[in-house]
């Protein structure tokens, strides 16, 4: 692309199609107004109405936002809930419970299919085996899985039982698995013999085994291992199970441990990179109500979509919009085990075409490799699929540039698709910033505008407002439910990370 089309698509606005306003959630920019402007008049009001449609409750709250601990702020705190429960069981006794919730494709092509009643069953077997091996509420559990169906089962089971899990993504080495271990004062590991990767088996039960022989995992008790090939792999006596041996005669049915709305769901750290690794805590039901709401209204879901989002369960990405909120919304998602370049670059658009995905998600470094290879090799070229199920792309994880905004928009989504460039963090649970399909205009490269209830500005740096134009600081000026809660073990830490002084914090 030439320079001057750089600056022609930098400035290149695309208003929503009329079709789809209509058909959206949130039908024109009139109506994202109304949403922003309820939040603004009656900002607990707004949420406890969000909170209390979305979410089913055990106990229902009596306080929506508790701010009297600034930052530590707490969320429906009297309210009580499961999140499993949330997910699966009130799917139950409506037609969502036979429809597909899991279409599971390996790295080698084999496709498994699970149904939302198939799925609360493996879920409750898997959630009652952790109980036969003294895993209670409270408990930290690490999971360290390559990405497939019983990669969620796990996450949802520790979250059936109360369990705070942590995951930790199959690529990391035994010294980051070791670190979060001990921070984390974990009892348990679910992992894996293997992991598939582009036709190839890779280790995670040697690197567990590593991570432990470096030390200090005191708190942990017991090793699960999937056996996800069958290649055997080293097993201690009296610590390593597998699946098949924690499962055997466990009943398919277990009742979801109530827990209350600021219980810590997970800890999910961050990599490290600017020091030790910050375990980022995330409450239960602020959580749990942002996944399903953003899900709802970025995606703008309905109940055909077959959605995919390409994230790994070991990212917030993964966690958020694979092993939580598509299944609070009883979405059909697609989860995807291999990489998009084996057996060949053109796998994402096949996997579209075979499983007639409507929604797709993914990072712009993955979109910037596909366009290089589809420029190598017209056979792996998104025109070669049948791309034409699409309704909706999305972006996530970084910033995406023009060209490929533009690429994206006129070759996987014909120039028809609404993109989502999504903007958010670890720290925020769930999306911040982002076009709504129907409401939004669209501009290459811009995540656009922050969605109702975050009251998002940018400022300078003793945090005074600064007008449109001008560069600065972005912060959120109000909390939001699905915010991070602390710092897992650390909350000095926790306020002056995020919380400076220098900024009223």
């Amino acid at each position: 692309m030439s320079a001057i089309e750089s600056v022609l698509v930098e400035n290149r606005v695309f208003p929503p199609a009329d079709a789809v306003v209509k058909a959206a959630r949130i039908s024109g920019m009139p109506a994202y107004d109304a949403m922003c402007a309820e939040a603004a008049k009656d900002f607990e009001g707004f949420w406890a109405r969000l909170a209390r449609d979305n979410v089913v409750w055990n106990k229902p709250f009596t306080r929506t936002l508790d701010e009297s601990n600034a930052p530590f702020y707490k969320w429906f705190e009297d309210g009580e809930l499961n999140a499993s429960a949330n997910c699966l069981d009130k799917h139950m006794g409506t037609p969502v419970e036979n429809k597909t919730a899991i279409i599971f494709e390996a790295d080698d092509g084999a496709v498994t299919k699970v149904t939302f009643k198939e799925l609360l069953a493996r879920v409750s077997q898997f959630a009652n085996a952790l109980k036969a091996q003294g895993i209670k509420k409270g408990d930290r559990v690490i999971i360290y899985m390559p990405m497939t169906i019983e990669g969620v089962v796990a996450m949802q089971a520790c979250a059936r039982i109360g369990a705070t899990h942590s995951v930790v993504f199959g690529g990391f080495s035994a010294k980051a698995l070791q670190e979060r271990i001990i921070d984390a004062g974990a009892v348990a590991v679910i992992t894996a013999n293997f992991q598939m990767r582009g036709g190839k088996e890779l280790p995670l039960k040697s690197i567990v085994d590593d991570g432990l022989a470096l030390g200090g995992c005191d708190t942990l008790k017991t090793v699960i291992v999937y056996m996800r090939t069958p290649t055997a792999c080293n097993m201690v006596a009296g610590r390593d199970k597998t699946f098949d041996e924690v499962l055997a005669g466990q009943s398919t049915t277990c009742a979801p441990q109530v827990v209350g709305a600021e219980h810590p769901l997970f800890i999910l750290y961050t990599s490290g990179s600017t020091g030790k690794p910050k375990g980022v805590q995330h409450s239960t039901g602020g959580y749990l109500l942002w996944a399903k709401l953003t899900m709802d209204w970025t995606f703008d879901l309905r109940p055909a979509d077959v959605f995919w989002c390409t994230a790994d369960i070991g990212w917030i990405t993964g966690h958020t919009y694979v092993a939580y909120g598509p299944l609070a919304a009883g979405a059909t998602q697609v989860v995807f085990e291999g990489v998009p370049t084996y057996p060949n670059a053109g796998r994402f658009w096949q996997m579209i075409e075979k499983h007639k995905v409507s929604i797709f998600y993914t990072a712009p470094t993955a979109i910037r490799s596909l366009i290089k290879a589809a420029e190598g090799d017209e056979k792996v070229h998104p025109a070669r699929s049948d791309l034409s199920s699409l309704r909706i792309l999305g972006s996530v994880g970084e910033p995406i540039n023009p060209e490929a905004w533009m690429w994206y928009h006129r070759h996987v989504g014909g120039e028809r698709c609404p993109i989502v460039d999504t903007f958010w963090q670890t720290e925020t649970g769930g999306h911040m910033i982002t076009p709504l399909p129907g409401a939004t205009p669209l501009v290459p490269g811009s995540c656009t505008l922050p969605l109702p209830g975050i009251m998002a500005a940018i400022v300078d740096e003793v945090g005074n407002d600064i007008p449109n134009g001008s560069g600065g600081m972005l912060v959120v000026k109000r909390p939001w439910p699905s915010m991070i809660r602390t710092i897992w073990g650390d909350p000095e830490r926790f306020k002056k990370s995020y919380f400076p002084e220098e900024l009223g914090g």
